[in-house]
């Protein structure tokens, strides 16, 4: 099975997102929207999602599903503004319970997590004729999954562009460890299966991509390559980890996309707030 995919590259925050279906008229899944967010003004905007409604509507899709591979840190998601305009359920693994339980109390997170479905490691799903099947791919963050839809995987932050890695793994709630067993299961997949990864920050010189094959994966990936054994792994990626800083938007990101990509209820003076918590341990030193 071959499914066609188009992806949609955000130049803002690199993240890649995808809609995979059968043909023109079909079903279909969005995978990763982006709700456009300017931190200085507080303001958002639809131009990516605006990208993505056009693609289903020319190509007269009908969404049965909106997919996040996980709570991302680097980008609002549009998952809930694209159900209230094409319909669809928004799907998520089920590690986004713990993930939200670490989050709980930092942002008022109620008991209604706004998701329609949560994925279990294994379970398989329809999209149309498409039979979907889910890899729970904790390590990055325990909710992060992989979707298999026929020759095509959806891996989210998990593996990156073979040139660029992996995910990081220091986020509450992640393990060195955890992310390689995670990628050792995906990398048992078929050689041709092709790689739809969920970001690319492009070195200099080549373009943003979004897509690379397992085969590729296995033979050119920095970090995990063939050859690369765990504790090489573990060691290289907590190094690696140490050096970076937090993602810019990963405050307002997790407000929001702990709840399904629902934005904060307005309050009595008609606005809507994110927080911003101070000297948070979580938050780094």
């Amino acid at each position: 099975m071959h499914p066609t995919v188009q992806s949609f590259h955000d130049a803002a925050t690199g993240t890649v997102s995808h809609i995979v279906h059968e043909g023109p008229g079909t079903p279909c899944a969005i995978i990763d929207p982006v709700l456009d967010f300017d931190a200085a003004s507080g303001r958002t905007s639809t131009h990516s999602i605006e990208r993505l409604a056009a693609y289903v509507v020319d190509n007269e899709l009908e969404v049965e599903w909106i997919l996040e591979t996980h709570a991302h840190a680097d980008h609002l998601s549009g998952a809930s503004m694209l159900r209230s305009r094409l319909g669809g359920s928004i799907g998520i693994g089920r590690g986004i319970l713990e993930v939200r339980a670490l989050f709980a109390k930092t942002f008022d997170l109620d008991a209604d997590h706004g998701f329609d479905h949560l994925f279990d490691d294994g379970e398989s799903f329809f999209i149309g004729g498409l039979r979907a099947y889910v890899f729970a791919t904790p390590g990055h963050t325990p909710a992060d999954s992989a979707y298999l839809v026929g020759d095509a995987v959806f891996v989210g932050d998990t593996l990156f562009m073979p040139d660029i890695g992996t995910a990081r793994c220091d986020f509450p709630g992640g393990d060195a460890d955890q992310l390689h067993r995670s990628i050792q299961c995906l990398l048992t997949l078929p050689d041709a299966t092709r790689v739809f990864v969920c970001h690319d920050y492009p070195p200099a010189g080549r373009d943003a991509a979004s897509r690379t094959s397992i085969g590729d994966q296995r033979r050119h990936n920095i970090h995990v390559r063939d050859g690369v054994d765990r504790d090489q792994f573990v060691n290289l990626r907590t190094a690696r980890d140490r050096t970076l800083k937090l993602p810019g938007l990963i405050i307002p990101a997790l407000q929001v996309n702990l709840r399904a990509g629902r934005l904060p209820d307005h309050t009595s003076d008609g606005q809507r707030y994110l927080k911003i918590p101070l000297d948070a341990p979580m938050f780094g030193a």
